[in-house]
């Protein structure tokens, strides 16, 4: 019989799960090698159900992306081993097997308690490298996922806690950072060590049979919570379409269409009229695109706890037809970092058809995925990999976010002393992007300027975004802000690229700049009732030229 919780056990153990999550991410983060996890915190721990994989509980800076996709992960590592046992660590970075892109790699670990299986430890890395045709793994123009490096099903790493050195050779010798791969191998190991340290002590104070039974109703709260939102959106169907710019290979627009259907305590969310799936590597898998989906959802209900019982009220439609449920072998690089921003900003634009007053106006929904690749002065190879923010969209409450992260994420971009201390780069500029918000009685955030020197002898340039060719819209009367408008000046001329938010291998010499301006946020309602005030101060930071037609 589950016994009964009251709430100061719920309260307390409820608070012990979370810390031990954000301890496990805290572990990771310090020990990992590679720059994109310890400076931009492109990761993410949680612990996880032993019977199905669902969510118990997410360390609160983990990447919002993966709080469904790593649910997906965990259950396709319980039904592919066979007799895992204590101190047993398996590896998986198949986007497949719920995945999201190739670089971002998982680590699961079975705990036990009392000598039985009680839950799984799980976290997610975005390695710099593993392979594929271009340094750091966004290859702009791959035409299946086996151009974008090591396809990793799941597999025993780890053996009563020794590592096995022969999978260990295999990961090194397909990346061009072996030195990193070990480093956040041992990082994402003992992240999960301590989490299994840490949920044993908790076991030990409050049993598992109490503790059992607060992830029990956590799960059912949430799903409670959830409904009563959902209940509160008046019945119907509401449609919403984003296009992005292309994918990477045939320059034509790919439509995320969505329906959200509500009726009484439940919504489904169907994508079946969304673009077919695309030759270039903008596809996005199951996992992936139910995840972002969820993330919309958050970003409008951001209160309700997360756990699999967010998911109880959901029915998810999404048809092998469409490009945001691919299959092998087609390519998606690009599914985490871009197709899901216009997934949750296509979700949220069916949400602000039924909560007009509850949804802001468009956000930057792009990464600017920038990968460099070369050998260094003393003759080593590196690979720089780099993404950045953008400007949020005004709402009813006020401005929006400048320089926020990305949709997906909570991931920063690494400081400048630590790239130009790593890399042959020397930064140029690394500002607010002037008029780049949306006007509106609440403007929207500025994006970004990030410019930048190449100061080795030769390398090569990767990149892969997107909302260059639609900005973010406008509500409630506001106007649109800047679409993305990346260039290079390679060898002294001028290069906007074909696909303009896309492109691989682009050759680099002494001397040439990148520059990266991001999106702005689109603006909130009508711009003739901002204030006299709000529009100098605007002017006052430098956000405007005083000459703006918006003065």
């Amino acid at each position: 019989m589950r016994p009964e919780v009251d709430a100061l056990s719920l309260a307390v153990i409820r608070g012990r799960l979370e810390q031990i999550a954000d301890e496990m991410d805290t572990v990771f983060e310090r020990m990992a090698f590679s720059p994109v996890i310890s400076d931009a915190w492109d990761r993410a721990d949680g612990i996880y159900s032993a019977v199905d994989g669902s969510m118990i509980v997410q360390g609160v800076r983990g990447l919002p992306i993966f709080v469904g996709t790593m649910q997906y992960t965990v259950a396709s590592v319980l039904s592919a081993i066979k007799d895992p046992k204590p101190g047993d660590m398996y590896l998986v970075n198949d986007p497949f097997a719920g995945g999201t892109h190739i670089m971002d790699t998982k680590m699961v670990r079975p705990f036990y308690y009392g000598g039985k299986l009680f839950a799984m430890l799980a976290n997610t890395g975005h390695w710099t490298d593993l392979g594929g045709r271009v340094p750091g793994g966004f290859a702009a123009e791959a035409s299946d996922c086996y151009q974008e490096g090591l396809r990793i099903p799941p597999v025993r790493l780890f053996t009563d806690e020794a590592l096995n050195s022969d999978i260990l050779a295999i990961l090194q010798t397909n990346s061009r950072l072996p030195d990193d791969v070990l480093g956040d191998v041992q990082a994402q190991a003992t992240a999960l060590r301590a989490g299994d340290s840490r949920l044993t002590e908790l076991l030990d104070e409050y049993g598992a049979d109490l503790v059992s039974a607060v992830i029990d109703t956590l799960r059912e709260r949430s799903s409670i919570q959830m409904r009563s939102y959902i209940k509160d959106i008046p019945d119907g169907t509401y449609q919403f379409t984003e296009d992005m710019d292309n994918d990477g290979i045939a320059d034509k627009a790919l439509s995320i269409a969505v329906e959200l259907t509500v009726s009484g305590e439940e919504m489904t969310v169907d994508f079946s009229k969304s673009s077919p799936p695309c030759e270039g590597p903008m596809n996005s898998v199951y996992a992936a695109t139910v995840s972002s989906a969820i993330v919309a959802i958050k970003h409008v209900f951001p209160d309700v706890p997360i756990n699999s019982g967010i998911f109880e009220p959901l029915t998810f439609v999404i048809p092998e037809s469409v490009f945001l449920n691919a299959k092998v072998p087609r390519p998606v690089a690009g599914c985490a970092a871009e197709t899901s921003q216009r997934i949750i900003t296509a979700v949220m634009g069916a949400l602000a058809g039924a909560l007009p007053d509850g949804v802001p106006a468009g956000s930057s929904a792009t990464s600017n995925n920038l990968s460099i690749g070369g050998v260094d002065e003393e003759g080593d190879p590196f690979v720089m990999y780099i993404f950045l923010g953008g400007g949020y969209g005004g709402h009813k409450a006020g401005d929006g976010l400048s320089n926020g992260c990305s949709l997906m994420s909570i991931g920063l971009i690494q400081s400048v002393e630590t790239l130009e201390q790593r890399y042959p780069i020397l930064v140029r500029q690394y500002s607010l992007r002037e008029n780049s918000f949306g006007d509106g009685e609440f403007r929207g955030g500025l994006g970004v300027h990030f410019e930048f020197e190449y100061t080795g002898d030769r390398g090569r340039a990767s990149l892969l975004g997107d909302q260059s060719k639609t900005a973010p819209i406008g509500r409630a009367g506001g106007g649109p802000g800047a679409a993305s408008a990346p260039w290079f000046r390679l060898r002294g001329e001028k290069v906007i690229l074909p696909m303009i938010s896309k492109g691989e291998n682009i050759p680099l010499t002494r001397g040439d700049l990148i520059c990266m301006l991001t999106p702005g946020g689109g603006g909130y309602g009508n711009p003739s009732a901002r204030s006299d005030k709000a529009l100098r101060a605007d002017v006052e930071s430098g956000y405007v030229r005083a000459a703006s037609s918006a003065l």
